[in-house]
């Protein structure tokens, strides 16, 4: 027999022993756990500030208000909450400690100053911090318009900020232009939301801390203080002047009608008198004699009273004494009869 022949190979397989008595506890949890999953999985509550964006299989599907509400389990309906009611804010060239919002302010100190740094139209460097206040209008265009609307929203502010700083002088920056800044930048910054449709709402921009840069900053505060100076003294004027002015004006009326009274008056009594005297003289030339003894008496009773104690005698009147006492305390004096 040739050694090149086929041999013979036996194969022993030995497979475990499964007892079918210990399969039943795996197949009641699996169907268990799957039941739990899908119930966890299969509902979802909104908070009364939010609104539930559901997806499915990465579409959106439908937005939820407030409340219990249940979706596909498994993942198939996922839910993002969007706080649609809350009012949301960012801040520029500085940042407050305890924010919810991760994009509420840079995260570095270097990025902060970067922000704040600014060129004026009259090429001079300000320091200009804000902040901006916002709401989601529509969740819809949020989430899936534009990837980030938060992050996007911080570059077109600071490019808003930007442009408005730099079409203004430093002074009118730093003192007497702040209004019209915010009100410009919220109408600009709003249109460019608009535009690129990322359904929010802008309710405010507020400039901060608006300052000259820190190697001139003791020297603008200086002038800043003299013209306040200036501007509140101009102010005392104006209240001197508005007190002063009124009370002569209203002296000088005061005085312009007691004259204008009196010249009335006298020109009344002058008319008066001119029409009396007119009637006497009418009644005069009626009957001369008994007028003129008329206004003598008048006149006489007039000046009589004004003259004293006087003694009028007759001048025909020969012997005058005894008459009465002339003195007070005097007796009279008695004089023996004239003969002739």
């Amino acid at each position: 027999m040739s050694n090149n022949s086929p041999q013979k190979i036996d194969f022993d397989l030995k497979l475990p022993n499964f007892d079918p008595q210990t399969l039943w506890l795996p197949a009641l949890l699996i169907p268990l756990v799957i039941v739990a999953i899908g119930l966890f999985t299969a509902f979802y509550t909104v908070q009364a500030e939010e609104a539930g964006i559901v997806t499915r299989f990465g579409k959106l599907h439908t937005i939820t208000t407030p409340g219990l509400h249940g979706k596909l389990p498994f993942g198939i309906d996922k839910v993002q909450h969007v706080p649609v009611l809350r009012q949301m804010k960012q801040e520029f060239g500085f940042g407050t400690s305890g924010a919810t919002n991760s994009r509420q302010y840079s995260g570095s100190r270097e990025e902060q100053n970067n922000e704040k740094h600014m060129v004026t139209g009259d090429l001079n460097a300000a320091l200009v911090e804000w902040v901006i206040q916002y709401r989601i209008a529509d969740p819809e265009k949020y989430l899936f318009q534009v990837r980030d609307a938060d992050e996007i929203l911080r570059h077109a502010s600071e490019a808003i900020m930007r442009e408005v700083v730099g079409d203004r002088t430093v002074d009118e920056v730093i003192t007497i232009g702040r209004q019209e800044i915010e009100a410009q930048s919220l109408i600009k910054l709003q249109a460019l939301v608009d535009k690129y449709s990322m359904g929010l709402q802008i309710d405010q921009v507020q400039l901060k801390n608006v300052d000259p840069p820190e190697p001139v900053q003791a020297s603008f505060n200086e002038v800043n203080n003299a013209q306040q100076e200036r501007e509140n003294l101009i102010n005392i004027a104006n209240g001197q002047y508005n007190r002063e002015v009124p009370k002569a004006r209203g002296e000088a009326e005061r005085k312009v009608s007691e004259a204008e009274g009196y010249a009335t008056e006298r020109i009344n009594e002058a008319e008066g008198d001119a029409a009396k005297f007119t009637a006497r003289y009418i009644e005069y030339k009626k009957a001369p004699d008994i007028t003129e003894k008329r206004l003598y008496l008048e006149t006489m009773n007039v000046v009589i009273p004004q003259l004293g104690r006087k003694i009028i005698i007759d001048s025909e009147a020969k012997q005058i004494l005894p008459l009465l006492q002339l003195t007070p305390g005097a007796t009279p004096v008695s004089r023996p009869p004239v003969t002739r």
